[in-house]
């Protein structure tokens, strides 16, 4: 197999891809009507009602709860949706995504033994898809 074949071969089989997919396309669809520079509760907001109309399956606000030892400790990690019931979704309104947004995600798949999660920047003049992030 060659190099490209492997590339397509791969890109073809992207973990929940198609999931990935329709949540990007709500995430896009919320960016053209509202554009950026709103805060990032706004555009939760306005996911929701987009995921609710595409019939994406969510769960706002989600809570983790954290482990150490054994023992539960009180702080929760609290992410913005999971989808499908195995994608983290991660909304950020910020001048960049740095790495302590990526390690705060990061810490999101590793307490929950998800494998994907969606990371998104929606103050930025022109949205890209969502950073995807593997566990």
């Amino acid at each position: 197999m060659s190099f490209v074949d492997i590339y397509h071969y791969y890109r073809h089989k992207m973990l929940y891809e198609d999931e990935a997919y329709k949540i990007n396309g709500a995430m896009f669809e919320v960016y053209k009507n509202l554009g950026p520079g709103l805060l990032e509760k706004v555009y939760q907001e306005a996911l929701e009602i987009e995921f609710k109309l595409r019939n994406i399956p969510y769960e706002r606000e989600k809570r983790f709860h954290i482990v150490y030892k054994g023992l539960q400790l009180e702080q929760d990690y609290i992410a913005d949706f999971v989808c499908y019931d195995k994608i983290i979704v991660e909304l950020k309104s910020v001048t960049e995504i740095t790495t302590i947004h990526r390690a705060q995600v990061i810490n999101y798949l590793k307490i929950t033994g998800y494998k994907l999660a969606l990371l998104q920047n929606f103050n930025v003049p022109f949205l890209n898809t969502a950073e995807r992030i593997l566990n």
